[in-house]
């Protein structure tokens, strides 16, 4: 532990919050004047991806820690947790050029990080919740343990960036930092179980910035849909069950666990709760407050970069914690680049990239789609579009959901609202350019999902169930699970599909 990270986390903790919240409460007109003087609009729809990933051993896919050094050459950057890494694309417009620039930056720059993993005998992989802990430690220490130095308490495991070691020792936002979910019940005092968790985030930018709220309200009423076809953690490390039957977790398991564990970790004992399921805006003007507004997690002193997003800096800090499921974005190094987008943070890691590019151009269709063709969906219940999310976190494609066809008529056959969203998708890309086959290309790996009835989480329930079956306890049938993960996508992570894994 260095005595200018100890340094670091203490000058930040000495920032006013109610000076840092006049600030942002300036910078946040300021913005809201270049939204409309038409700064933040584009030519057209653009799209881009976030993509994190975890390291773990070669040898037997426990976790491993990620030298930094090896992040710097790759150029990815860390996330929260020493285990994590993460890219992102650049933006690209939404046509079949873009989607296919989009695939082949995400397939090159993974390929390349693998090749440089390897030389330190780790793999990178593309998962929604790690549970396996290094080798020779506990999953409950590696998540917990942490030290204290002249009042400042610094997580062993987590980088070593201010914001991150700050959250733990900021007086200002109190989270709940435990997690309660069937047979887990994890308290620490420090944020990094969080850390369990990896995601990808399609990314949607808006060609006008006051077309933002309608495509947003959209945004949400799918996002229960979408968040069924890729759940992607039922599990946990089996330490940290409360129980040794494998068939009670069976039994018991939520198929999304990365929603409860983000929700549980950060989220404050009282108050407004951060990381929730947005409510609809209907003003770009009303998002902007509504990030303005939200409580400040880590303030900080921002410096000047000599940007042209320097007039909104700290505002953009703020909107780092702005933690919602589905939430607008207003950013751009450059007047020329400066955008509003919408970012679908929901989805879990994916087995592969392409997988991963079938959300991002099924995201984009539906943006595109169903405004257009002025979906009757809008008028679903915001009440219902939230039940729908936290249905899907639960059960996947086995969730009860409502929804409004678009002949106006009430529904809750899942297969007829996956099949129509996907149907929409594919009007959507059609509308960008593409051929119908080439639309095809993306969304028939989500197709299989829905006919097969089986998502990544499905799959995994499946090994674990014949593991246990086999005879084999759940710590050990865990442990298999994850290794026939790790070796399935070992040979399919930047050119196949999970489609390839239900061949077997």
């Amino acid at each position: 532990m260095s005595t200018e990270l100890v340094d670091s986390v203490q000058d930040v903790l000495t920032v006013s919050e109610e000076d840092f919240a006049a600030t942002v409460e300036r910078e946040a007109e300021q913005l809201k004047d270049e939204i409309r003087d038409g700064t933040f609009d584009n030519p057209q729809a653009i799209v881009g991806l976030e993509y994190e990933l975890y390291g773990v051993a070669e040898a037997d896919a426990s976790l491993r820690r990620m030298p930094r050094p090896l992040l710097e050459l790759v150029n990815f950057e860390g996330e929260l947790g020493l285990h994590n890494a993460e890219f992102h694309t650049n933006p690209q417009p939404l046509n079949e050029f873009g989607l296919r620039a989009q695939q082949t930056e995400a397939q090159s720059r993974l390929e390349a990080a693998q090749t440089r993993a390897r030389a330190e005998r780790i793999r990178l992989v593309s998962d929604g919740l790690w549970t396996v802990p290094p080798a020779g430690e506990s999953a409950r220490t590696y998540l917990t343990d942490s030290v204290e130095r002249d009042g400042v308490r610094i997580t062993t495991n987590v980088a070593d960036d201010t914001r991150y070691q700050a959250m733990a020792n900021a007086d200002t936002y109190a989270p709940k930092t435990r997690i309660e979910t069937p047979h887990v019940d994890l308290s620490t005092d420090v944020v990094m179980p969080k850390s369990l968790t990896t995601s990808i985030q399609p990314h949607y930018q808006v060609p006008h910035a006051p077309d933002l709220p309608e495509r947003f309200r959209y945004a949400l009423r799918v996002a229960g849909p979408l968040l069924a076809l890729g759940v992607n953690s039922p599990f946990f490390p089996p330490e940290l069950y409360d129980t040794d039957d494998a068939h009670v977790v069976l039994d018991d398991h939520w198929m999304e666990n990365r929603i409860p564990v983000f929700e549980d970790v950060l989220n404050p004992e009282s108050g407004e709760e951060k990381v929730r399921f947005p409510a609809d805006v209907t003003t770009v003007e009303e998002a902007v407050d509504r990030i303005a507004a939200d409580p400040p997690l880590v303030p900080m002193r921002v410096e000047s970069e000599g940007r042209f997003d320097d007039a909104f800096r700290h505002f953009e800090h703020k909107h780092g914690s702005f933690w919602r499921w589905v939430r607008p974005v207003f950013e751009g190094a450059t007047t020329s680049s400066a955008n509003a987008r919408i970012e679908f943070r929901a989805l879990p890691a994916q087995p592969t990239i392409r997988d991963s590019l079938a959300f991002v151009a099924a995201f984009a269709g539906l943006m595109e789609s169903l405004p257009r063709r002025d979906h009757p969906v809008l008028a679903l219940d915001w009440d219902a579009a939230r039940r729908n999310f936290y249905a899907a976190m639960r059960d996947g494609l086995d969730a009860d959901f409502q929804w409004i066809t678009a002949k106006g008529e009430d529904t809750d056959d899942t297969e007829e609202i996956l099949t129509e969203l996907l149907a929409y998708a594919r009007d959507g890309l059609t509308l960008r350019g593409l051929s119908e086959a080439e639309a095809d290309e993306y969304l028939d790996l989500l197709r299989t999902r829905v006919t097969g009835g089986i998502t990544p989480a499905g799959w995994k329930r499946r090994e674990l169930r014949r593991h246990v079956e086999d005879g084999k306890p759940i710590a050990g049938a865990v442990r298999e699970m994850q290794a026939s993960y790790v070796r399935r996508q070992s040979e399919t992570l930047v050119t196949g599909t999970f489609h390839d894994w239900l061949d077997d």
